[in-house]
């Protein structure tokens, strides 16, 4: 297929209509997002906040260490590590929404709460943070898949053993990431899958986010600031200046509007048809292309 110059009008479509191309998206994602040029303009890891759990002080402060070293071997890693003597603090915190854990390294014996209970409770409280179990015993290793954890590691861990852990669990993190976002709502943190997002809407101060499943979310961001959450990600598009809409979602384009699948159907601004009908067609030729 001929992406370049004129080659619009070879796909003998509707001139004002376009089917949606779902089986594009589909074998899209099962490629993954590596090439070269999508990961251009994200440089280096993004910052992970990393959650330490041990009652042992020493052991606690020694993995700590172990992980600074790891962040000053690793050029882009960049960690924020925040220590825990009990399982109740930490659990406290991400109860209360003020913290969200990316990566959990937890032993499994502490006095207040066995590690496996505090990861029940977390995964109740919806976290997807990746779990690394580090304990004395193989006793709770089948437990640990109960909770999806990441690594079950035998004490005492060694600083390889932990960075090669470490290198396997980042760079799928790194990968995950480009699937979705993390956005403060309501003062609560929410994770929002990034193919679940319609469209962006400017309404006064406010600008609502629509997904997928007839969410509808108001942020307080500027829709500057929400383009530039989303400039990594090739499907959206500006419309106007009160509108970003996600092309995965587009079921119908005209002159006069662009009907979304949620039912949304967006009046387009004078002069915004032609453009955003040529990076349609330019997001999906790309994407044929890399098939």
């Amino acid at each position: 297929m001929n992406c370049g110059g004129n080659s619009y009008y070879s796909y003998k479509l509707p001139e004002y209509s376009f089917p949606r191309m779902k089986l594009w998206q589909n074998l899209f994602y099962t490629q993954g997002r590596s090439n070269e040029s999508y990961q251009k303009g994200r440089e280096g890891m993004s910052m992970y906040q990393i959650a330490l759990c041990d009652d042992e002080t020493t052991e606690l402060h020694q993995t700590e260490q172990m992980l600074k070293n790891y962040e000053e071997r690793h050029a882009g890693a960049e960690f924020a590590l925040k220590c825990f003597e009990s399982a109740d603090e930490m659990l406290g915190q991400v109860r209360a929404g003020s913290y969200v854990p990316d990566l959990i390294l937890m032993d499994i014996y502490m006095p207040e709460k066995l590690g496996i209970e505090a990861a029940h409770e977390l995964r109740g409280m919806g976290s997807r943070g990746r779990i690394i179990f580090l304990t004395r015993s193989r006793e709770h290793a089948l437990d640990a898949f109960g909770v999806e954890a990441s690594q079950y590691l035998i004490k005492p861990i060694s600083e390889d053993v932990l960075s090669a852990v470490l290198d396997k669990l980042l760079r799928e993190m790194e990968e995950a990431r480009r699937k979705y976002l993390l956005l403060r709502i309501d003062g609560m943190v929410q994770r929002v899958t990034v193919n679940d997002i319609v469209c962006c809407e400017a309404q006064g101060k406010t600008q609502y986010l629509y997904l997928s499943d007839g969410t509808r979310y108001g942020l307080r961001r500027t829709m500057a600031e929400i383009y530039e959450l989303l400039a990594d990600y090739r499907e959206f598009a500006r419309v106007g200046v009160s509108y970003i809409v996600n092309l995965e979602h587009v079921d119908s384009l005209d002159a006069q509007e662009v009907g979304m699948d949620n039912g949304k159907k967006i009046y387009l601004p004078r002069g915004s048809y032609q453009p955003l009908r040529e990076r349609y067609f330019s997001y999906y030729c790309w994407e044929n292309e890399l098939l």
